[in-house]
């Protein structure tokens, strides 16, 4: 089976595909030669899943999905929640964003955190949503160099390193994203063969 996965990151497309079944693969938006901006103007994490997902079922007629996901810090009332890929401004960067979220943190001993993935999946004509909870704690300064956005910063619970310091694989099995994919890959191993 092929489906779009709606996004041009690399990191993600390479990331989700390692943890789907082999009879899975993945298109990204690149792959179908759609290059125009997908905003992301919903609220909400589901909302922007939502978006981008019933964008290029309109627009390009794939059987699709897109995820939208979120660090969510505690004491900061959630941010930077649904804003986090663009925290330090429009065209910050994972350093920029990381760097405002560790000032925001400075002298803070609450540093509970959690990222959060909502895909959303058009299959046909139905739609279907799907949750992935990964908690843990921000830490101090950078560690590691795997990953990418806010993994270098951010220590699962039960872990002694970052996202960052992990393997792709191990982190896969305990991530936010790992979790919603894995409720995916469920999904589709359910569905009737025909």
């Amino acid at each position: 089976m092929k489906i779009v996965f709606a996004t041009h990151n690399q990191h993600k497309l390479k990331e989700v595909q390692s943890l789907l079944p082999t009879s899975i693969k993945l298109l990204s938006l690149t792959d179908i030669g759609c290059t125009e901006e997908i905003l992301e103007t919903a609220t909400t994490l589901q909302g922007n899943a939502k978006i981008k997902a019933d964008y290029i079922r309109k627009a390009y007629g794939y059987d699709c999905f897109a995820d939208d996901t979120g660090l969510e810090v505690a004491i900061l009332y959630g941010e930077p929640g649904v804003y986090s890929a663009r925290y330090a401004g429009a065209n910050a960067d994972s350093e920029a964003n990381m760097n405002k979220l560790l000032s925001k943190l400075k002298g803070k001993n609450n540093r509970q955190a959690q990222f959060k993935t909502i895909i959303v999946l058009n299959l046909q004509d139905s739609q279907y949503v799907f949750e992935g909870v990964c908690k843990g704690e921000i830490l101090h300064k950078k560690n590691g160099k795997q990953g990418f956005g806010y993994d270098p910063i951010f220590k699962p619970e039960g872990y002694d390193v970052s996202f960052a310091q992990m393997p792709m694989e191990e982190k896969g099995t305990i991530s936010h994203r790992g979790k919603a994919v894995a409720e995916l890959v469920k999904f589709f191993e359910e569905l009737p063969r025909k």
